[in-house]
């Protein structure tokens, strides 16, 4: 590729030069961060770069699920985080989520409500879970206005024909997503005001308002730092990557559910895409080789999904895996994302914690409220 030293003059001043917003990062938060921006200041420039030809990280390589928390995640999160973080955080996601439809519409997005399920493999961690039902439901009425959030279900179990699970709590107010479409739509939605998308461009620093890349340098008056799992690179905060494992089924013949599932305290979760299902997840078998922004898969991992789907998720259906991916998340010891101003003139959202999907909009919106 040419470095930006040899292009044209016309290219230079069309693409590269007097940049007023350069913002790193062509996921959910970097084009949500630009789209608010230029309607802000609809006469500045906005420039985004992307390490890759499509959102390098997690945006559209997760498994697509509208997710706020499930019961057992929340209450893990309580026992290291005070009452008050923890669910400004799950409001947080509810509030992204209504702000990624009220931007794109639901039809663009692939939205689905059909629910989610927290099932349970061990009795007394459901125990845990439903002594607490009334509580969970008082928080998160006041956050979403739906009463009963959360409601023991284990029906869902002999209809589905899950093996393995003993019990169930159903989640009102999750959904699903198409994630392509989602990107591909913020993408057209940036393009229609006119900001600029350039491709295979990777932020390696920044010092004094100029951006160094693999291309050259950039010059800028604002700075946006959205690249969530690879953000370590710019900044020195709590954050890290981590690898998330995905794996789509052939089609099912009559597959017996719908909506999405977790379990595992959310480390494994699954759904229906049309008759096919994706089963992520797995990341607590081998936390050190997933803390990484390298994309290779990791068999052990993988060997677990396939285990679960043969014996738990499919058990009387055969099956064969039609597609493997991998994303890069950005987590931290918080769950809370970091929306900041870090330098003179340089903004991040970054350690969106899994959440991306719910989240993203909000913190592109919240960061661009920041200049």
């Amino acid at each position: 590729m040419l470095p930006f030293s040899q292009l044209s003059y016309w290219e230079k001043q069309t693409y590269i030069n007097n940049i007023d917003f350069l913002i790193v990062g062509s996921g959910i938060v970097g084009l949500c961060t630009a789209i608010y921006l230029k309607q802000k200041f609809p006469k500045q420039k906005v420039v985004i770069i992307e390490r890759g030809y499509l959102p390098t990280g997690a945006s559209s390589k997760n498994a697509g699920f509208a997710c706020i928390g499930s019961p057992s995640e929340l209450l893990d999160d309580l026992k290291n985080t005070s009452e008050n973080d923890v669910f400004s955080t799950v409001e947080k996601r509810w509030k992204g989520l209504l702000n990624l439809i009220n931007l794109l519409g639901k039809k663009h997005i692939g939205y689905q409500k059909n629910g989610s399920y927290e099932l349970f493999e061990k009795e007394d961690i459901f125990n845990e879970c439903s002594h607490k039902i009334d509580f969970l439901n008082k928080q998160l009425k006041s956050i979403t206005n739906i009463d009963e959030v959360f409601d023991i279900d284990n029906n869902i179990i002999d209809n589905s024909n899950f093996k393995g699970f003993q019990k169930a709590i159903s989640h009102k107010a999750e959904g699903q997503i198409n994630t392509g479409l989602m990107i591909y739509n913020l993408t057209k939605l940036a393009q229609q005001k006119h900001i600029i998308i350039l491709n295979n461009v990777e932020a390696l620093s920044y010092q004094n308002n100029i951006l160094n890349t693999n291309l050259g340098e950039l010059k800028y008056n604002k700075l946006f730092i959205c690249t969530n799992g690879f953000a370590k690179q710019l900044i020195n905060d709590d954050i890290l990557p981590a690898k998330a494992q995905v794996l789509v089924t052939t089609p099912i013949k009559d597959l017996k559910f719908k909506g999405i599932y977790h379990f595992d305290s959310g480390y494994y979760y699954f759904r229906n895409v049309g008759d096919r299902v994706l089963f992520g997840g797995g990341r607590n078998l081998d936390f050190k080789t997933e803390t990484t922004t390298n994309f290779e898969q990791n068999s052990l991992i993988i060997d677990q999904l396939k285990a679960y789907l043969k014996t738990h998720i499919l058990p009387q259906s055969p099956f064969k895996i039609e597609h493997k991916w991998v994303g890069i998340m950005g987590v931290g010891r918080e769950k809370s994302p970091i929306i900041k101003q870090i330098d003179k003139d340089v903004y991040c959202g970054v350690r969106l914690g899994g959440m991306g999907v719910a989240i993203g909009s909000l913190v592109g919106k919240e960061i661009s409220q920041m200049v």
